[in-house]
């Protein structure tokens, strides 16, 4: 049954995302150097990081599941908002370990720029600017509303109040 209201009683929540890993210290090292997360608990072959991201030993995985696990299989990623691209790519440049690109820097129809990298073990990350950031820059360029609500595609109502918090 799908609920589109609020659900009674206890209510299902999503805690973590778990990706399983080859190396678990070069993966704890990836995601906290590039991406600012740090260890809230370190069980060894488990190991639990801020914003709910959890690196799970290959060969603890496939001892759990009886499945092999599929390196660069391309049919999911992790999302990170990151408003300063031009300082991400610069600490991906300086990164001591080769970085292998999905897609390099380029910019949507609307106008949000975007990375996509893999992680050491294959899995896609793509780090964007929030939708809420391109259009604060297109307000600030001097785009109306109207303008930004359409060239972001936000809703007019959720641009406005964007640009009420401005000083323009």
């Amino acid at each position: 049954m799908i609920y589109l209201g609020k659900r009674k009683g206890d209510t299902m929540r999503l805690k973590n995302i778990l990706v399983v890993v080859t190396d678990i210290e070069l993966s704890k090292a990836f995601y906290c150097d590039l991406f600012g997360l740090t260890v809230v608990t370190d069980f060894g072959g488990n190991v639990i990081l801020t914003e709910g991201l959890v690196l799970q030993e290959r060969v603890i995985w496939e001892n759990f599941t009886d499945k092999k696990v599929v390196p660069y299989g391309n049919d999911a990623e992790l999302y990170f908002e990151e408003n300063d691209m031009d300082s991400f790519i610069e600490k991906l440049n300086q990164y001591p370990y080769e970085i292998v690109y999905v897609n390099p820097l380029m910019e949507h129809d609307w106008g949000q720029r975007v990375i996509r990298i893999y992680d050491p073990d294959g899995h896609i990350i793509e780090v964007g600017e929030s939708l809420d950031y391109v259009a604060k820059r297109y307000l600030k360029s001097g785009m109306s509303v109207e303008e930004t609500a359409l060239k972001t595609q936000l809703p007019q109502a959720q641009v406005e109040l964007i640009a009420e918090g401005l000083d323009l």
